[in-house]
C-alpha cells in the first residue's frame, strides 16, 4: 500500500499544471542567483588583485622604514557564489603600521550603497524563501484537501495504516519535489565549475554539506506543511495556518530573537570604542611630547656656558643615546596604547559574542535562522568572518611592526625625532631620512584566513542537527495528527 499511495503523490505532483508553473519560475531563480554570485566572486576578486598589486607597488616606492604601513585584505570565498551572508557587509581591507589599529574598512555596501537596498539574491536566500514556499505548496492540502474532495475516506477503506500512508504522502511529494530541483541545481554547479571559480577539494565538500543541509531544511518545510494539513479540516484553513507560520518562521522570530538580545544585553558602538581609543591615545601623546619638550630643555640646560663649539661638540656626542633614549619612550607610549585598545577590543569582542549567543538561541527556535546560520558557517560567510580577519591581522601587525622596528635599527634610523631649542627660533623638530627604495622582499605577508573542514564541521553541525530535531517533530506532529484525524 505504501507504494501505491507513493505512486500516485508522486504522479500528481510530476503532472500538476501547478508544478510545471512553480518549476519553471524555481529553475530560473536559481541559475539567476548563481550567475549574479558568479559575476560578485569575479569582480570581487579583481578588487583584491588589483588592491594587492597597489599595495606591493607602495612598498616597493617606500623610502624609509619609518612610518612604513601595509595593506592586509580579505579574498572573496569561491561559495560568495552561493552564500553571500555577511561578506558585503565586512570591511575587505585593513592598513597595517605600527602607530594604527587594524580595522576592515570599505565594504561592498559601504562603497556602494545602493546594493544594500535590495541585498543578494543568492541560493540560501532561495532556499529559504522561495523553496520553503514552494513545499508548503504542494504539501498544505495533503490530508485536508483530500478530505474534502472524499478520496481520503475511499483510500482509508483500504487497510492501510494511517502511519504508512502519512509517510507515502510525505515520501511521494518529496520525491517530486526534490527529482525536479535536481535539476537546475545540478546545471547550476556545472555553470559555476566552467565559470573558471577555483574549486578546491574542500571547497566541494562544503557545496556537498551545504546542498545537504539546504535539503535538510526543505525536507522540513514538505513534512511541516503536511503536519498542518493533518491538524485542520479544510484547505483553505490549511493553507492560512501554513502561511502564518511560515511568516512567523521565516521573517519574524528571528529578527525578534536579535531585537531582544539587543535589549537584554548592551554593546558600546564601535564609534564609541574607536573615541575611546582615541581619546586614550592622544592624552598619551600629549604627555610624551611634554615629557619629551621637558627632557630637552633640560639637556639643553646642561649646555649653559659652553661656547658655541663645546656646546656642538657635546650635542654631537650625546645625540644618538637622547634618539635613543626618546626612541625608547615612544615606543614605550605605543606599546601601552597599543595594550590599551587590545583591551578594549577583547572586551568589545566578549559582549558582543554574548550578545550574539543569546541572539543566535532565540533565533534558532526558527528552522528559517538555524539553516542561515548553518549555510553561513560552512560558506564562511558568517557573523565571526569580521573578528577572524581582524585577529589574524592583528597577529600579522605585530610581525609586521616587530620586522620594521628591526630594519629601523640595522639601518641606523631609529625613527627618534631630533629636538632643538634655540633662544632665537624656539623649539624645532627634525627627523633623519633614508635614501633609495627599500629592500621589502622579506617583509612579512598577510596569510589570509582559511577555516579547515574541522572547524566547519564543527560550527555548522549544532544548526543541521536542529533542523533534523525539527523534521523529525514535524514528522511526529503529522503520524499523532492524522491518527486522531476524522476522514468523514
Amino acid at each position: 500500500m505504501f507504494k501505491t499511495v507513493f505512486t500516485r503523490e508522486l504522479r500528481g505532483i510530476l503532472l500538476s499544471q501547478k508544478f510545471a508553473v512553480t518549476f519553471g519560475v524555481v529553475a530560473l531563480l536559481i541559475l539567476m542567483s548563481l550567475a549574479v554570485g558568479i559575476q560578485e566572486y569575479h569582480a570581487g576578486q579583481r578588487q583584491y588583485t588589483t588592491a594587492l598589486q597597489l599595495g606591493e607597488q607602495q612598498l616597493r616606492e617606500a623610502s624609509s622604514w619609518m612610518g612604513l604601513s601595509h595593506t592586509a585584505l580579505r579574498p572573496p570565498d569561491p561559495l560568495l557564489v552561493f552564500v553571500s551572508g555577511v561578506h558585503n557587509d565586512v570591511g575587505r581591507l585593513s592598513t597595517i603600521s605600527g602607530m594604527t589599529p587594524v580595522k576592515l574598512v570599505h565594504s561592498v555596501y559601504s562603497d556602494d550603497p545602493i546594493y544594500a537596498v535590495f541585498r543578494t539574491l543568492d541560493f540560501v536566500f532561495l532556499v529559504q524563501i522561495v523553496l520553503s514556499l514552494m513545499a508548503i505548496l504542494f504539501s498544505y492540502d495533503a490530508i485536508s484537501g483530500e478530505r474534502e474532495s472524499g478520496t481520503l475516506q475511499l483510500s482509508m477503506a483500504n487497510p492501510v495504516p494511517r502511519k504508512t500512508y502519512v509517510l507515502a504522502k510525505a515520501a511521494g511529494i518529496w520525491s517530486g519535489l526534490i527529482l525536479s530541483l535536481s535539476i537546475p541545481i545540478a546545471l547550476g554547479i556545472l555553470i559555476v565549475t566552467l565559470s573558471g571559480i577555483p574549486l578546491t577539494f574542500d571547497d566541494w565538500t562544503r557545496i556537498a554539506l551545504l546542498l545537504g543541509v539546504s535539503l535538510l531544511f526543505f525536507t522540513v518545510w514538505v513534512i511541516g506543511g503536511i503536519a498542518i494539513s493533518t491538524w485542520t479540516r479544510n484547505s483553505a484553513v490549511s493553507f492560512m495556518a501554513c502561511l502564518v507560520v511560515w511568516l512567523s518562521m521565516v521573517l519574524i522570530l528571528p529578527r525578534l530573537g536579535v531585537m531582544a538580545a539587543e535589549q537584554l544585553i548592551t554593546v558600546p558602538t564601535v564609534a564609541e570604542v574607536d573615541a575611546q581609543r582615541d581619546g586614550y591615545a592622544k592624552d598619551q601623546w600629549e604627555k610624551h611630547m611634554t615629557a619629551m619638550t621637558e627632557r630637552w630643555r633640560a639637556r639643553e640646560a646642561e649646555m649653559r656656558g659652553l661656547s658655541k663649539e663645546a656646546r656642538e661638540a657635546y650635542r654631537e656626542e650625546h645625540l644618538w643615546s637622547w634618539m635613543e633614549e626618546d626612541d625608547a619612550e615612544r615606543k614605550k607610549v605605543q606599546s601601552e596604547i597599543d595594550a590599551y585598545g587590545v583591551r578594549i577590543q577583547e572586551d568589545l569582542r566578549n559582549r558582543r559574542a554574548t550578545q550574539e549567543q543569546l541572539a543566535f538561541l532565540l533565533a534558532r527556535s526558527s528552522p528559517a535562522a538555524a539553516y542561515q546560520l548553518a549555510a553561513m558557517e560552512i560558506a564562511h560567510t558568517g557573523i565571526g568572518l569580521k573578528n577572524a580577519n581582524e585577529e589574524a591581522m592583528e597577529r600579522y601587525r605585530g610581525e609586521f611592526k616587530a620586522h620594521v622596528d628591526k630594519k629601523q635599527q640595522e639601518s641606523g634610523n631609529t625613527g627618534g625625532f631630533r629636538i632643538t631649542v634655540d633662544s632665537e627660533s624656539g623649539i624645532s623638530f627634525s627627523a633623519p631620512r633614508e635614501r633609495g627604495t627599500l629592500d621589502v622582499s622579506d617583509l612579512p605577508r598577510f596569510a589570509p584566513v582559511k577555516a579547515s573542514m574541522g572547524e566547519v564541521l564543527e560550527s555548522s553541525l549544532i544548526d543541521a542537527c536542529l533542523l533534523g530535531l525539527f523534521g523529525l517533530l514535524a514528522l511526529g506532529a503529522s503520524v499523532f495528527g492524522f491518527h486522531r484525524y476524522d476522514v468523514r
